[in-house]
């Protein structure tokens, strides 16, 4: 019947510019002829076809600079694959078929690689090694633990790896050795510090400690000393938060982030010699990340400019920013130099492209495109470019997020989702999501909120919802809605919410404290926050206190954390909702979706529940990410 209205109202179109044509000189207006080639060329897809586009990321290049090692989900689900820089075909590396292989790195002289990998979505990665004959192994044996790679030693012999197997609370670090995986504790952690970056000499720790959800510090470990101690380096009065980013390749100093020096965090440098610090890298925006090529020449940002990344890298020798030629549309991502620093692998990714990886051989004008992840019966002109938008909140506070207008807009009116990201302290942001341009494609306005209590818009604003939740950013969810409202080209009638993790707690809360939402999308959304608070996984230890700053302690704060918590007011839920949920979700328990579920249809009310039983706190599996998108765009249609 939709189709049919489009049809029918491309007719009407068609036929009042044949009379104005036929009956005088006056030419169609610019925004008749813009509906009408809209509307001729405009196609929709299924979600098989969005999701026949592949998702793949990692940029380490190995020993000889042949080749990239990628994790890649053509299969199905992700796989490692080597991909050539000499633009030949991948050569798939591991053949899983049940859990998510996601790419580490190569060995620094052989090809061996490393990679992490759970079980079912529970999040306990272990560190395993690929050999040269295809044999895996794990690096990090045992049941209930969880590991991550911190970092290769500069004589590529060993590697750092930490580990919470002694106490699941605290991750130690541990320095492995390239030749048989024999290993030594290097670094025992018993009051609650976070490894996060190791010198390539292997003589320095840098360790970061949560005070509050605005207030950390950091500290150094020096190995060489007869007893290594924990030294704060971060002096500061009033609440800063600090974290590591890195070592120089030349092991003087440490490059840290800090926002004691205004609203968003900068990069300074601590000179492990004098200890002295000094800027080293700051905009009116957070710096995400700062890294430096292997060879110590190249330092590359990564600046979150307005939910967009903007990468700069700087020539450390001539001190400029560095030249490269011309290149496609979209954001720069994962950018990585060969050890001799003559080549430079980066992604393109943007709003109606997935991402794909090049390759660019420094000192010349050109790039070589070595992946094609899209989809080609997919046109980039049917999809949608998300516009970065704000509106005013019920104190007046501006909002940002991502307006997403559908083509089918041209000609009619169309419903609308306030699509809220997990959290709390997420953000949404600009990049391809076969999710996203699958709803849009089919109709869907979709404004990707970015609530008070978001990232990336300074400290301060990060803050405004503490121990506020399902108050104050929920009045900017509603007022999202009045913002939506007051678009022509949006049905003012029919507009939704949905949001998954933290932003499933606020879907359910705009359907179970307001009535302003015609449908509501809970993607394994918390919805009982006693239970959550109570039942955070060990190796949250070191950052539990930051969380009950911003949401409250459950063992003090029991009364207002269950009044906002929408499983213990399911009877006031009273427009259709869709529940989706993980089985091995380790944060959002799959008890409280049942709960929930329970809770709305003991009221009387509409309730849709999509379990997926090989996945935990999102969904890894192509064919389990079509299922939800299938059920998404159904349910909306049935009911919004």
């Amino acid at each position: 019947m939709q189709n049919l209205s489009k049809i029918a109202k491309f007719i009407a179109i068609a036929a009042s510019m044949s009379v104005v044509l036929a009956c005088s000189k006056q030419e169609p207006t610019a925004e008749v002829v813009a509906a009408v080639e809209e509307t001729s060329v405009f196609k929709t897809y299924s979600a098989e076809e969005f999701f026949k586009t592949r998702s793949v990321f990692g940029s380490s290049i190995n020993a000889d600079a042949t080749a990239v090692l990628v994790s890649d989900d053509e299969s199905g689900i992700y796989n490692a694959y080597k991909v050539p820089l000499d633009g030949t075909a991948p050569t798939q590396l591991t053949s899983s078929s049940k859990e998510s292989i996601y790419v580490v790195g190569w060995f620094p002289e052989d090809e061996r690689f490393l990679y992490s990998a759970d079980k079912g979505g529970d999040e306990l990665d272990h560190l395993f090694v690929q050999e040269i004959n295809g044999e895996e192994k794990d690096l990090t044996p045992g049941e209930g633990l969880k590991a991550f790679f911190v970092s290769w030693h500069q004589d590529n012999k060993q590697f750092f790896v930490a580990t919470n197997e002694r106490d699941p609370k605290y991750f130690d670090v541990y320095l492995y050795q390239v030749a048989d995986y024999s290993r030594a504790m290097i670094f025992q952690n018993d009051s609650g510090y976070s490894p996060e970056a190791i010198s390539p000499n292997g003589q320095y720790i840098a360790l970061s400690k949560s005070n509050s959800n605005a207030d950390s510090n950091l500290y150094m470990v020096d190995l060489a000393t007869e007893e290594p101690l924990a030294e704060l380096i971060s002096e500061h009065e009033g609440d800063v938060q600090h974290s590591a980013y890195t070592f120089t390749r030349d092991n003087s100093a440490l490059i840290y982030s800090t926002d004691e020096f205004g609203e968003f965090n900068q990069a300074w440098s601590y000179n492990l010699a004098s200890k002295e610090k000094s800027e080293n890298f700051a905009v009116n925006w957070d710096v995400s990340f700062t890294y430096f090529s292997k060879d110590g020449r190249y330092q590359v940002h990564g600046v979150n400019a307005d939910a967009q990344t903007k990468i700069e890298i700087q020539d450390l020798v001539t001190n400029k920013k560095l030249a490269l030629p011309e290149m496609p549309s979209g954001d720069l991502r994962g950018v990585n130099f060969s050890a001799d620093g003559k080549q430079m692998v980066f992604y393109i990714n943007s709003d109606t492209s997935p991402s794909n990886l090049y390759v660019h051989q420094l000192g010349r004008d050109s790039i070589k495109r070595l992946t094609d992840t899209g989809n080609p019966s997919i046109l980039e002109e049917n999809l949608v470019v998300g516009e970065v938008v704000r509106f005013k909140s019920f104190d007046g506070l501006e909002i940002p997020g991502i307006l997403y207008k559908p083509k089918q807009a041209a000609t009619e009116k169309v419903p609308a989702l306030v699509w809220i990201h997990g959290g709390p302290g997420g953000q949404s942001r600009k990049g391809y999501s076969a999710l996203i341009q699958h709803l849009v494609n089919n109709g869907y306005a979709i404004f990707r909120i970015n609530n008070r209590g978001s990232n990336g818009y300074g400290k301060t604003f990060n803050h405004l919802d503490d121990k506020k939740h399902g108050d104050h950013d929920l009045k900017d969810v509603v007022y999202n809605k009045y913002y939506l409202q007051s678009l022509d080209w949006v049905d003012a009638d029919r507009i939704g919410v949905i949001g998954g993790s933290y932003g499933g707690y606020l879907t359910m809360a705009a359907m179970t404290f307001t009535e302003e939402f015609e449908v509501g999308i809970n993607i394994f959304g918390v919805t009982n926050w006693v239970r959550t608070l109570e039942s955070i996984p060990p190796y949250w230890e070191a950052f539990r206190k930051s969380l009950y700053d911003e949401l409250g302690d459950p063992s003090t704060d029991k009364e207002r954390l269950h009044n906002i918590s929408p499983v213990f007011f399911g009877q006031n839920v009273k427009k259709p909702v869709l529940v989706v949920q993980g089985k091995n979700d380790p944060r959002v328990l799959k008890i409280e979706s049942d709960d929930m579920v329970e809770s709305i249809r003991a009221g009387g009310t509409y309730v849709d529940y999509l379990v997926f039983d090989d996945e935990g706190h999102g969904f890894s599996k192509k064919v389990n990410r079509i299922s939800a998108s299938n059920k998404y765009l159904s349910f909306l249609q049935a009911h919004l």
